[in-house]
């Protein structure tokens, strides 16, 4: 890459490229997921058996395992496929807010993961979503599209309010293939997040969550008598900040993180807490590869 870039530099992107995006997902008579990659030399690998079952697929039956056993197993594989990244990231309102920027922060790793899927000749769709529609970047692949790709972020804005039900029941039904779905978002919606996470949990595709706060969000240091206003409805409150108005907010910012990661953890989607201070480095090289999103 000859420019520079906001969202990538070149420390980054050296490193982007030893990467690749992992999914696995388990089919009937075989195991598929390991997707196509040009740093692997063969179409499929044995991974494991089961017991046939009818309508199983002869040819996958171990003859040898039949002979010693006397009972039927069917071969399980990697097997090895194109891969489609689809990415939904929040550009409501509330995301132009902290220093750094939400939006700039879930810019940089949406610009990462899909650098690495670019690299890796996978297909990647991204949408810029907020309550009054979606900017979207078609299906793209190649590293020839990155300054596409880059260009299409920077030319995206926070606007408009939050509708995460909406917003991900329409992305979830425009990316109907299977593959690796990322949601970017601070999820603050005033309607909650749990009936939008639902429509992630249709069909077979492994889901990750980059929940991103800033440091204001995370911990607040004004204090006194305010009249706040909800950037995306412009609703007055006014509040008097005392220390115990922050103790409780400090107890529903930890049921709102508790509460996502416990809901990913028992359906099996990933899920990173990611302040907009923190370097992205520490959440894409560090925490996805060491949970197995990238290797």
């Amino acid at each position: 890459m000859s420019k520079d870039s906001l969202l990538l530099d070149a420390a980054l992107i050296r490193q982007l490229e030893q990467l690749e995006l992992v999914v696995r997902r388990l089919y009937v008579g075989r195991m598929k997921g390991e997707k196509r990659s040009k740093r692997r030399g063969q179409g499929s690998e044995f991974a494991d058996y089961r017991d046939y079952a009818q309508g199983d697929d002869l040819r996958h039956i171990d003859w040898n395992v039949f002979g010693r056993l006397d009972r039927l197993f069917v071969r399980l594989f990697h097997e090895e496929e194109d891969l489609r990244l689809s990415v939904y990231l929040d550009t409501s309102a509330s995301m132009s807010h902290g220093d750094p920027q939400k939006l700039l922060y879930g810019k940089k790793i949406a610009a990462a993961l899909a650098y690495v899927a670019l690299a890796n000749l996978d297909r990647v769709t991204i949408e810029a979503v907020h309550a009054d529609g979606a900017e979207q970047l078609p299906a793209t692949r190649g590293k020839q599209q990155v300054w596409r790709l880059l260009e299409f972020l920077d030319g995206v804005q926070a606007r408009g309010r939050t509708d995460l039900a909406a917003g991900l029941k329409q992305f979830s039904m425009r990316n109907r293939w299977p593959g690796m779905k990322v949601v970017i978002s601070d999820f603050l919606d005033k309607r909650g997040w749990d009936g939008a996470l639902k429509w992630l949990l249709r069909g077979n595709d492994q889901v990750v969550l980059v929940h991103v706060l800033s440091p204001q969000e995370v911990k607040p240091t004004v204090v006194g008598d305010l009249a706040l206003e909800d950037c995306e409805d412009g609703t007055l409150t006014e509040v008097s900040i005392t220390g115990g108005l922050l103790r409780q907010y400090e107890a529903n910012l930890k049921s709102l993180v508790g509460g996502l990661r416990d809901y990913c953890r028992t359906r099996g989607l990933a899920y990173y807490f990611a302040q907009s201070s923190v370097p992205v480095e520490q959440i894409v090289l560090t925490s996805m590869r060491r949970t197995g999103v990238l290797r």
